[in-house]
Formats: structure tokens, sequence, C-alpha cells
């Protein structure tokens, strides 16, 4: 997940460079004091440079070191072989059991364009066959146990995180816009914002001309900051055009946690809240005013640092008002709802937990504070709705009984009493209501077909490429 150098990119980006300036490979390690056969290693994407002979390399090619870390190909023949060499990682190509192709200047152009034009279709028919609702939650699954295993906290990107805000000389505080410029900035990119950006996505970067267009307004609960960032832990971590679903969720999951990481960064939160601690004051709402950041990022950035730093478990739920769980986490021994592959999201919490109590209150956007018991013990919950556009939805951090000590709000009185997700406190009418009322009622159910529909194809699910590529076509001149 840290910023690697891409080996293909870079020796194709110094051949060019080297031929364009009319130099052969002894000429050039004339130059860098280096023997041609090392030289033509690194143009082969065979050896890693040390950071010595890059700056050597720039200097003799009268080139800013950048130039020659842009993972962008510098012509389109170098491009189809970076392309190529990639496709050939993919183990679904290598699936196809046929003998490694070594590129030359004799294989021509359209014989590159066939070959990347067919794996492209497998990939796509592939993606197809397994974007599946079962495959989703397969993914969810996987992802939450991961995340689980680490406490949530992942020091490769938050060393990312942590770079790229030195590289800007940003200090402390909450990120000003005029920092985030600077960062885009330092990726070598510029932003620019438009009225048309296609429906199904929150950005588009043209990693071309190495723009950036985002909305102006707010895309469901994410700012133009926060898509700004994220858009740029995708390029901070290197990611490349995931191979299937389960790609395309780690890829979103670590671009999200950048934005956090830069947000609310490492070194300036992780006293605040030892302090918070040590004062039993822990808030996620002071968090978030502190930080200047949405309730939610508050609450989850609060779950990556909690375990590794303030020796705290916890867990957090996002549902709607209906309980329906969109994103969990947890390492504090409560249990979600789940289906028969361990996924929670689309499953309904219960009723008595704080996600779903907070939508009854009088005042339903003030914190609410809660004890809850359940067949694994009792847990303080801090649940709130952030207020969004389109829907809200509750927000909550939860921790054992005995780590209550420590955070604001302990004193309340609020208390109920749990026995889900196996048991029927909320599952089942009281027998009461049911004798009165069984046989005697037909709902109508609003529809629920997407639930049978399997995701829509494609590496970046749901995202209509035509579209985009309109898009870029259309924006590419200005």
């Amino acid at each position: 997940m840290t910023q690697e150098l891409d080996l293909i990119a870079f020796g194709q980006r110094l051949r060019h460079l080297r031929k364009q300036r009319g130099l052969t490979l002894a000429d050039l390690g004339e130059r860098v004091n280096r023997a041609p056969s090392q030289l033509s290693l690194l143009e082969n994407g065979k050896r890693e440079p040390k950071l010595s002979l890059l700056k050597s390399l720039a200097a003799a090619l009268n080139v800013p070191v950048e130039e020659l870390l842009r993972r962008q190909a510098p012509n389109r023949r170098a491009q189809l072989e970076m392309a190529l060499e990639e496709a050939q990682r993919d183990p679904l190509y290598a699936g196809l059991g046929l003998a490694r192709l070594k590129l030359s200047a004799r294989v021509p152009n359209d014989v590159l364009e066939h070959i990347l034009g067919l794996y492209e279709e497998l990939r796509s028919r592939q993606a197809r066959g397994t974007a599946t609702p079962e495959e989703a939650r397969a993914a969810n699954a996987e992802l939450r146990r991961k995340q689980r295993e680490q406490g949530n906290y992942f020091a490769e990107i938050e060393q990312a995180a942590a770079e790229a805000l030195a590289a800007v000389g940003y200090r402390s505080g909450a990120l000003s816009q005029s920092t985030v410029q600077a960062l885009v900035g330092h990726f070598g990119y510029t932003v620019q914002t438009v009225q048309d950006l296609p429906r199904t996505v929150r950005s588009i970067s043209d990693l071309r001309n190495r723009r950036i267009y985002v909305k102006h307004e707010q895309v469901g609960m994410h700012t133009p900051r926060t898509i700004l960032l994220q858009t740029l832990g995708h390029l901070s971590l290197g990611h490349h055009k995931p191979r299937d679903f389960a790609d395309f969720l780690r890829q979103r999951t670590e671009a999200n946690y950048f934005a956090a990481a830069v947000l609310v960064p490492e070194a300036a939160a992780v006293p605040y809240l030892r302090e918070a601690k040590k004062d039993r004051a822990l808030s996620v709402e002071d968090l978030r005013d502190v930080f200047a950041v949405s309730y939610e990022m508050a609450a989850h950035r609060f779950t990556n640092l909690a375990t590794h730093f303030l020796d705290l478990t916890c867990h957090f739920v996002r549902n709607n008002a209906g309980g329906i769980i969109y994103k969990a986490y947890e390492n504090d021994g409560i249990v979600f709802p789940a289906d028969e592959q361990g996924a929670i999201e689309g499953q309904r919490m219960c009723l008595h937990w704080s996600g779903r109590q907070v939508f009854a209150l009088p005042d339903r956007f003030s914190v609410h504070y809660q004890y809850s018991d359940s067949p694994t013990g009792t847990y303080f919950c801090i649940a709130h709705v952030d207020p969004s556009r389109e829907r809200d939805f509750a927000i909550t951090l939860g921790v054992p009984y005995r780590e209550s000590r420590w955070f604001r709000g302990r004193e309340t009185t609020n208390r109920t009493r749990s026995d889900c997700p196996s048991g029927d406190c909320c599952r089942r009418p009281p027998a009461e209501l049911a004798q009165r009322w069984e046989g005697y009622a037909w709902p109508s159910a609003r529809g629920n077909s997407h639930v049978l529909a399997a995701l829509p194809p494609g590496s970046f699910p749901g995202v209509d490429e035509a579209d985009v590529y309109t898009f870029l076509e259309r924006h590419a001149a200005g």
C-alpha cells in the first residue's frame, strides 16, 4: 500500500528519454559511471535503482527526478508495452497457461492492441460472471476480518498520509483549503470544478493531462475536499485498475482511509485523544470539531487509532432509519446480525440498539448516549444522525462497559436490553399482538429487487465508462 516505484513505467520512461537525446546505453553509462548491462536491466524493469543513481540519471538526462518517476507512459508504444506487462502479471491472464510474450521492437503496435483488446474483454466477461451480491458480501466479510485482525490500523497508509502532509508543510490543526490544493499540486495534478460530471462517479482523474474533475457540491455524504483526498489516496498508494470486486473494495477502503488520515493526521490526533482519555472526556463530536470533518469520519477515524494508541476495543455502525446496516466494524466482541457468509451489510440491526433508538428521539440530531445489554456483554454507545441531502444515517461508536469511564456521556441513564441477533427480542411481534392480528394483516412490501440483481459489470462497478470517456473527451481541450 506504500507508494512503490513502478519498475516497468520507470524503465520505459528512462529508455524514451535516453533515445530522445540520441544516447546509447554506453553513452549514458559513461555519464553515470555504470555498465550498459546495468542500465539495460533498469530499462527492462528488472532492477530497482537507488536514490543516488536516480539523481545521477536525472542530471545526465537534464530532467527533474520526478520526470523519471512519473507513471504515465511517455508515448503510445510505451503505453502498450506497460499495459501488456501488467496484463501478464494478472492471475486471470496467467491462468490461460500461455507462454510469456517477450516484448521487442519487432512486435507491431497493432498486435499489442489486439492482445490487450482480447484481455480487456476477458476481464469484462469475468467481472460480469462474478460481480454478484454473494461475491460482494463475501468481499465485505473478508475485508472486515482483515480490519479486525489489525485493529483497523494500517501503518503503511498512515505513513503515506504523513509523508504527503510533510511535503506541503502541514503542521497542525484542521486542514485548510490551500493545503488541500498544495497536496493536489504535490502529486502533479490540477483541479477543475465542473457541473457535468457523470452521475455514476464522485470524481474523474485525467491521467494524460493530470487533471482531477470534481463537482463544487457534496456528492452523497462526501464533500469536494474529501473526494479530492480520496482521489489522491489512489495516486499515493499506487492503485491500478481493480482486478475484481474485492480489489475494487480494498482500493476504495484504502483511499478513504488515506483521506481520513490526511484530514485527521495521526501526529496531531493521537496526542489530542490521549489527553482527552486522561481527562476522561473522549468525545467523537470534539474530534469532529477540532479537525473540521464529518461526524462519520471522526467516528471512523477514532476506530483507526483507538486500539493501536489508546488500548481500547470498539465498534462502529452506519445504518439508516429502518436499521439496515450499510457499514460496520468491530473488535470488541459485539455480534452483528450476519448472513451465512458472515456479511453484515444489508442486515437489520436490533430495534433496541442505539442506532435505531436515536431516530425515535424528539431531536434526532442530538448526540444520544446509551448502555445496551446484549448476550455478549454491556456496551456504552454514542449515536448521532449525520444529515445528508439524500437520506439520513445514524453513526454509532460503541465500547465495552469497562471502557465507558473514559468517555463523555457515561452518566446517561438510558439503558436497553437486546437478545439479538440470536434471540427474538424484536424480530417477532409480542404474543398478544400476534394472537390478535395473525391472518388479518396483508402488507404491501416495498420493492427490493435490487437484492436479486448482480452488481453492474466493469472494473469500477456501477461506473458508466462511455459517460466517463465522453466527459474526458469533452474537457480535454479545456
